[in-house]
């Protein structure tokens, strides 16, 4: 009998089964292992701040510029995606189209409200001076350039009373309203007297006659509208009393006046009530003024006085000042008859009347009637006045192209007379954080109280990211800003402590309509449709904060126009950030580059594995040469 083996190899099974076992727990421990330093490397070598160098400017200010190493990087570094996104690109495919420079009399284009293309259309009711934007092949495939001696603006608040000469060289004003103090040349720079038509002696003490007929300073008021708006100085001297206010203008014969707003830091547009809605929704102003605004109230069945109606809220107050009001005292220096100022004052108090109006006070130059707070009455007293009816329609919020109607817009429906239609809104500043009634009522469908919550503390955090990654952001670098997909506003809201003002745009077509409820929260903003030009000048934005826009428009229209207009409204040296997925950010930075923009993509505040990614960008400074072709 042959003996057995020690060494046979069933023997020796349980010990390859346990050398086995301790060679798949060693692969396992070093795959772990460098999972884990691959991510401590990747949070590492991408910094979240980009290197911020501030320079001196010929105007001794500190003036905002990206270094050529952003992180300890190349300036044109790309982040490695496709470790973890699985995403690959084909880097010839990123050559950038280099735009060049427009003429430089186009250095003040406006493309949807150019003087010239405004001819062509009719001037009945002011439609020349509506919004009319080129076609396709009338667009720019160029940067518009800024003045050849441009300067960084004044900083608040000193840019409330001056700014360069140089940036918006126009002398006009200052000769033509010589005696109403609206502006001064003083040197190279203008002085904002706060002077207007109707208080040569600044708005301060306007304003203060308007206090001592209703409160301004308790927090009732908070958002106001300013037709005809001038240079701006009423909101310009309300934002000290907490008012913010949105002022517009035609683009007329007073040449640049909502450009001089805007340069001032002041919150402004382009725009006229002609024969469509204004760009903003019902129930969204607590008051609304004119001073000597030149609208012919009285006309066209009251169309242009309704409209009005539509955006204040209940129980809001509507001011006007100059012709007719007191023109027992004026009629010679307007150079009108007695009869014919007083057949328009009849004819206003009449129209207010048949608006459920109530005619608070009026006290020397100024007028003040007040909106109801439902239109319980109102709708009774039809049976009196025959019109304005109210309107059969619900949709009172649309208002991007939308043509005005002689109809009084319906509130929303009450139990009683004493309750606010739609909802009481906090008073200022504890409004900008409590529920707005839109929400709250479910009037916004899918919104609701949890989502504002926690929207409000994302967007708190995410400010918290840009101020890391943008320290001057919250130092007074940036004063106008921009945000052209506001949502509900948390944007605006996180930055509300701090020396700036954000327009908040809801593009037109947006799933959820919510600058009703940015208006209720506070703050103002309008409808925008970004496939054509924004009513502004160009270079009046410090800032402009674009959330997953690329994304919303990437097969509505060429995006590249989108972001030639965002370069015709920033100002040099002006910054932008981008949220997006990566590829959409990899396209955007590949067409900045040939726009003179210096950008790097960053990661998302929740760390590198987040799909989602941050592309932040600085408009470069550079200017058109007055030796230039015309």
């Amino acid at each position: 009998m042959v003996p057995k083996k020690s060494g046979s190899p069933k023997a020796r099974q349980p010990e390859f089964q346990r050398m086995r076992v301790t060679l798949i727990i060693g692969v396992i421990g070093l795959c772990v292992a460098s999972y884990i330093l691959g991510a401590w490397q990747g949070t590492s070598t991408t910094s979240i701040q980009p290197s911020i160098i501030y320079t001196k400017n010929q105007c001794g200010e500190s003036v905002l510029r990206t270094s050529s190493n952003l992180s300890g990087q190349s300036s044109d570094a790309r982040l490695d995606f496709q470790a973890h996104h699985q995403v690959s690109f084909n880097e010839s495919s990123l050559a950038a189209e280099k735009f060049p420079p427009c003429q430089l009399k186009y250095s003040e284009y406006t493309p949807c409200q150019d003087p010239r293309r405004a001819r062509k259309f009719p001037k009945t009711m002011m439609q020349y001076r509506e919004r009319h934007c080129p076609r396709k092949e009338e667009l720019f495939r160029c940067l518009i350039p800024a003045p050849p001696k441009y300067k960084n603006p004044f900083k608040w608040p000193q840019s409330r009373d001056f700014a360069w000469y140089d940036n918006i060289p126009h002398r006009e004003l200052s000769i033509e309203k010589a005696v109403q103090n609206w502006i001064q040349v003083e040197g190279k720079r203008f002085r904002f007297p706060g002077g207007g038509t109707m208080f040569p002696h600044g708005a301060d003490a306007y304003i203060d006659d308007i206090n001592a007929l209703i409160s301004l300073t308790d927090g009732n008021i908070r958002t106001a509208l300013d037709t005809g708006c001038g240079v701006a100085s009423w909101g310009a001297y309300l934002i000290k009393r907490n008012i913010i206010t949105m002022s517009f203008a035609p683009r007329d014969s007073h040449e640049a006046q909502v450009q001089f707003a805007l340069e001032r830091g002041v919150p402004a547009m382009i725009g006229v009530i002609s024969t469509e809605r204004i760009p903003y929704p019902a129930r969204s102003f607590d008051m609304a003024h004119c001073s000597r605004c030149l609208i012919p109230w009285n006309k066209f069945d009251g169309i242009y006085l309704i409209e009005v109606d539509r955006v204040l809220r209940p129980g809001g107050y509507w001011i006007l000042s100059g012709p007719p009001i007191h023109w027992k005292r004026y009629f010679k220096g307007w150079e009108r008859t007695e009869e014919d100022l007083k057949q328009e004052q009849d004819e206003i108090e009449d129209l207010a009347k048949r608006l459920c109006w109530k005619k608070v006070v009026e006290k020397d130059d100024l007028a003040i009637w007040q909106k109801p707070i439902n239109h319980i009455e109102c709708v009774n007293s039809r049976k009196i006045y025959e019109t304005p009816q109210i309107c059969k329609s619900s949709d009172v919020d649309s208002a991007w192209y939308k043509k005005m109607e002689t109809c009084i817009s319906p509130l929303p429906d009450v139990n009683s007379e004493d309750e606010v239609a739609g909802g009481a809104l906090e008073k200022w500043p504890k409004r900008a954080f409590a529920v707005p009634p839109r929400i709250s009522r479910g009037s916004v469908s899918g919104l609701t109280t949890e989502k504002f919550q926690k929207d409000n503390k994302v967007w708190a955090e995410r400010v918290d990211y840009y101020k890391k990654l943008i320290p001057p952001l919250t130092k007074g670098r940036y004063r106008n800003v921009m945000d052209m997909n506001a949502r509900m506003g948390g944007f605006a809201a996180a930055l509300m402590k701090y020396p700036l003002w954000v327009m908040n745009v809801v593009p037109s077509g947006s799933a959820h309509d919510t600058l009703g409820i940015i208006y209720e929260r506070g703050f103002i903003g309008t409808y925008h449709d970004w496939c054509e030009a924004f009513s502004t000048y160009p270079r009046t934005y410090d800032f402009i904060h674009a959330d997953k826009i690329f994304s919303f428009y990437q097969d509505r229209c060429d995006v590249t126009y989108i972001l030639l207009e965002m370069d015709r409204i920033l100002r040099p040296e002006g910054t932008v950030i981008f949220r997006d997925t990566v590829e959409v950010l990899v396209n955007i930075q590949s067409i900045t580059e040939g726009m003179r923009w210096k950008s790097q993509i960053m990661d998302h505040e929740s760390g590198p594995f987040n799909p989602e990614k941050i592309l932040v960008a600085v408009k470069t400074y550079w200017t058109g040469q007055s030796t230039q072709k015309q």
